[in-house]
């Protein structure tokens, strides 16, 4: 059986559906999530399903059901989620009930030994939920290009499971991100950086990775959610035993 993969999404947007509220009434919020995701989960081989931020009062039985996690890019993380006094004046919109969401589902994840893998906002989460901090804001990491196209390199740490994944040192990719993470938090350590020293890849034991770019964009990528599934399965296996 195909692996099932949870996918998260921390974007809120207003719905356009008048049909859903009534004459006058202001617009009710709904999720928003890129499609590239569940594509591309779907082509490596798992079975993807959407995690509403409904709360965390019904996340543990949730986690029960799933064989891994992929964490989705989104909105900025509240700096109060990581103790940070000060708020940028370039942070943007921040959604404090979601990232409790989120960095409970990945301190459950953690704590289960769940197949992890994390993108852009994702791996900031997983850096925050291990204890980490974040840079509230990095200049010129965003690109104007299209997300299929990469934009700078990154270098990847020797005989890391990114590097292993990719099998290559030097990494072409996308960029659209303006926070990054800082104190690298308890359990991950850095696998890749940009050419100005901005952290791009972590990694915790276990499969647990987080890349700051948007790796589900890119063809020559897939074998980042290849090795989710690959991993997930086993933890399916392992289940069902």
């Amino acid at each position: 059986m195909r692996p099932l993969i949870g996918v998260t999404t921390s974007e809120l947007r207003p719905s356009r559906l008048a049909t859903t509220r009534r004459h006058g009434e202001p617009a009710h919020p709904e999720m928003a999530l890129g499609m590239t995701y569940l594509r591309t989960l779907d082509a490596a081989g798992a079975i993807p399903v959407v995690l509403p931020p409904v709360g965390t009062d019904h996340l543990a039985p949730l986690i029960e059901r799933l064989d891994g996690i992929c964490l989705s890019g989104g909105p900025d993380l509240d700096p109060a989620a990581y103790g940070a006094d000060e708020r940028h004046t370039e942070l943007g919109p921040t959604e404090p009930s979601l990232d409790a969401f989120e960095l409970s589902l990945v301190r459950l994840a953690l704590m289960r030994n769940m197949p992890i893998l994390a993108i852009c906002r994702g791996s900031q989460a997983l850096n925050v939920a291990c204890g980490g901090t974040l840079h509230q804001h990095v200049e010129g990491h965003r690109q104007t290009e299209m997300a299929t196209e990469a934009t700078h390199q990154v270098e990847i740490t020797a005989h890391s499971r990114l590097h292993r994944m990719v099998r290559t040192r030097t990494l072409g990719v996308n960029s659209f991100h303006h926070q990054a993470v800082d104190q690298v938090g308890e359990g991950l350590r850095v696998v890749a950086r940009a050419s100005d020293g901005t952290i791009e890849g972590i990694e915790g034991d276990g499969f647990v990775v987080g890349v700051q770019w948007h790796a589900e964009t890119m063809v020559a990528h897939m074998p980042l959610f290849e090795a989710l599934v690959t991993a997930a399965s086993r933890t399916e296996l392992r289940a069902a035993a």
